[in-house]
């Protein structure tokens, strides 16, 4: 069974990030925005988004994503989506698809019921035009 397709974020990147290393590791903090589009929603990724990496001494990423969509819903309703996204990542298998767990909350009435209730996956992958991030609903 197929997992079903809900969101494609788009993650534009025009500031540089802030990075530091210590003996045991490194931390990264990425801003960024973006568009998102999909059948349950069509916007933008607000422009305060960031993408924390944290990366220990055996170059395994963890990435925690945060940020805030604002557009519409499936019903035209203007809403806003905020997500925080997980993720880790072997750097020694990179590059290649990343998956992520995302936590989704929305003052959407029509999508509320399903985002705050359901699992889903989220796909992170380098493309010709950028970083896509898709999120899925497990299908079970």
């Amino acid at each position: 069974m197929e997992n079903k397709a809900i969101l494609d974020v788009h993650v534009l990147f025009d500031q540089p990030g802030r990075k530091f290393e210590t003996e045991i590791g490194e931390v990264n903090m990425i801003p960024f925005y973006g568009t998102v589009k999909g059948q349950i929603f069509n916007g933008i990724v607000e422009p305060w988004g960031v993408d924390t990496q944290i990366k220990n001494q055996i170059g395994v990423r963890h990435m925690s994503a945060r940020y805030m969509l604002s557009g519409k819903d499936e019903a035209g309703q203007d809403c806003h989506i905020y997500i925080e996204n997980n993720g880790w990542l072997d750097d020694s298998k990179a590059p290649g698809p990343f998956r992520t767990v995302p936590t989704f909350l929305t003052d959407s009435k029509v999508l509320a019921p399903y985002l705050h209730r359901n699992q889903f996956i989220g796909i992170g992958s380098m493309e010709e035009d950028g970083l896509h991030i898709r999120f899925f609903e497990i299908e079970h």
